[in-house]
């Protein structure tokens, strides 16, 4: 109970803090709340470059922050968004497992569908069915179980590169964009089945993440994991699928309430016959399925495809609304005022909707260092994640805390939103229970307990550990995979076509056979090298809440950080304690991690 007391009241000081900015803050620059003036060279400051890190990007060490507080604000912003003149070469490819051997075109909806196409084709999945003999389905079932779980396991493995990608690159807010539309053109590999698809649409993000949003929605209308995600396969002349015609109106450009259900009807026979080639992974039109009568769309008429849909939806002043506030509210606060995203809006539709151009005017303006602005968003389990690594200076991304188990438990799994609509986000990232695993993640990251680590790929179920004992043990597949002592059950499953208990098992096996393992190495912090030339408790303590936290905390918590210190050091220098404190600094770094004020962004 007191734990649980414990948590709801931490729960409540997040809430507070993001509501409230400091009070010399509020005293000083609250006129600039609403001023989309750019901010002048005598104003900026060290914080204000690290305000901007941390939201453009995932934020970065004291090293990262300096270098943008020596620009001049225009240059620092443009430092961010004219990313192609910053040299990226740490970065990796990813290192794909090879899972989709020859035939393996798409993965089958369900098992059932594997068997029908095996007995419409004599094959599916590239392995044809056995001419003889018992079970002559076993190899086709025994195929779609290892490419549906070595799918599952590559989509993780994408996950941590992505990871790993967003604390390398020296080009953050690509990264930072591309996660913004990965939530706001939500796709799940759930339902996708096709890790490479997931890549491909990422990649999409990271090449036109900030140009003209029209290039942007014609990218996400013909990329493969939409067209899967969205049913546009089933979408064809004469019996129209309004998913994805819905979702781009209500979800991706409109809002809610700026179109008709007539209007979804229209736009959904535009994107008749576009679907994919599973062969090429590149989107195509069925010229056969699409439907080539005049349709009404928005208040006009003509013989229009998905094309001309975008182009007439980016007409409309109700777009640049929704995006203009949409992306505010992602990069700046929940509480933005009518009149901001109004002229944020105009803007944008005025540029041709130039996403980098906007991000520009907002990066600049005052009202984005408002205090209202500034440790008011709870920051996403990702960009906590991320952040952290970066804000630390770590070189790689550890394998323990294992980065995807870590997002997934505090309630953002990359590649799996959790329906179209994305993740909710602001406060809905806290409840009681991710919030105590927030405190978790830093202390599995500073003290990671190796012997207790399980490498987070095995899929396996008690029941398929079982009938792997009992195979390796000798028993025939029937005497492995029936359960009871019944006879007729062991009759039934040595009749069977195919034994479905048993494929599983092979699957799963074979899958984490092929798939490249995770890391299970922990994270390489030298944790003297964050205070170095330091010599005090408080200054100590004062520089890693500088470099950690955006927000300054109560005074009573900092004494009592510094206090422990104290204790700690027991009168000697940090000079002198060099052989015994690295774990009390890990300690308070831990401590400062796990604060409410460290929630906030």
């Amino acid at each position: 109970m007191t734990r649980i007391f414990l948590a709801f009241a931490a729960i409540l000081g997040v809430m507070a803090i993001a509501a409230a900015g400091s009070a010399g803050e509020r005293t000083a620059m609250t006129h600039w709340e609403g001023d989309l003036a750019p901010i002048t060279a005598s104003e900026w400051t060290y914080e204000h470059a690290a305000h901007l890190l941390e939201r453009a990007g995932f934020s970065g060490t004291p090293e990262d922050v300096a270098r943008l507080a020596a620009m001049s604000p225009e240059d620092a912003v443009s430092f961010l968004i004219d990313w192609e003149r910053v040299p990226n070469d740490r970065l990796r490819n990813f290192d794909h497992s090879g899972i989709f051997r020859t035939g393996m075109i798409e993965v089958p909806r369900s098992r059932a569908q594997a068997v029908r196409d095996a007995r419409r084709d004599g094959e599916t999945l590239g392995v044809k069915i056995k001419p003889g003999g018992s079970r002559p389905l076993q190899p086709v079932v025994n195929a779609f179980f290892y490419i549906l779980n070595a799918d599952r396991l590559e989509i993780r493995r994408l996950s941590r590169w992505w990871g790993e990608r967003m604390v390398l690159t020296e080009r953050p807010l690509q990264e930072k964009l591309a996660l913004f539309w990965h939530g706001h053109f939500a796709t799940g590999n759930v339902k996708v089945r096709d890790y490479r698809k997931m890549l491909q649409q990422l990649e999409l993000f990271h090449a036109k993440g900030k140009g003209p949003l029209r290039d942007l929605l014609r990218g996400v209308a013909t990329d493969p994991a939409m067209l899967v995600y969205l049913d546009a396969g089933q979408n064809v002349r004469g019996n129209p699928n309004e998913n994805f015609a819905r979702e781009i109106l209500e979800l991706f450009t409109l809002g809610p309430g700026n179109y008709t259900e007539s209007d979804i009807r229209e736009a959904a026979r535009a994107f008749t016959g576009w679907t994919h080639d599973p062969r090429t992974l590149s989107f195509v039109v069925n010229a056969d399925q699409h439907d080539t009568d005049p349709k009404t769309f928005l208040g006009h008429t003509g013989n229009f495809d998905g094309y001309d849909i975008i182009d007439l939806i980016l007409q409309e002043p109700a777009t640049a609304r929704f995006l203009a506030g949409k992306l505010y509210r992602y990069f700046v606060r929940d509480g933005g005022g009518e009149a901001v995203i109004a002229a944020l809006a105009d803007e944008y539709r005025e540029s041709d909707y130039d996403t980098a151009g906007l991000l520009r005017t907002i990066f600049l303006s005052r009202d984005f260092y408002a205090p209202a602005s500034v440790g008011t968003l709870i920051k996403s389990p990702v960009q906590m994640v991320v952040g952290t690594y970066r804000k630390l200076g770590l070189a790689e991304v550890p394998g323990v805390p294992d980065f995807h188990v870590t997002t997934e438990r505090l309630g953002q799994r990359l590649f799996e939103p959790p329906n179209v609509a994305g993740w909710a986000g602001g406060r809905a990232w806290i409840t009681s229970a991710t919030l105590l695993d927030r405190g978790n993640f830093g202390r599995q990251l500073l003290f990671p307990d190796m012997f207790a680590f399980r490498s987070p790929d095995p899929l396996y179920s008690d029941t398929l550990v079982k009938v792997g004992a009992k195979i390796a043990a000798g028993a025939e597949i029937t005497q492995a995979t029936v359960q009871g002592e019944s006879m007729a059950m062991e009759m039934a499953a040595s009749d069977e076509a195919y034994n479905t208990r048993y494929a599983s098992w092979h699957g799963h096996s074979e899958a984490m056979r092929v798939v490249k393992p995770a890391k299970d190495d922990a994270a390489q912090l030298d944790v003297l090298a964050l205070v170095d030339g330091l010599e005090t408790s408080e200054e100590i303590v004062d520089s890693l809440c500088q470099r950690l936290l955006r927000r300054p905390l109560a005074e009573a918590d900092r004494l009592a950080l510094v206090e422990f210190l104290d204790d700690e050091l027991a009168g000697a220098s940090l000079a002198e304690a060099t052989s015994w404190i690295h774990e009390p600094l890990r300690l308070l770094v831990h401590l400062v991690l796990s604060t409410p004020e460290y929630q906030l962004s």
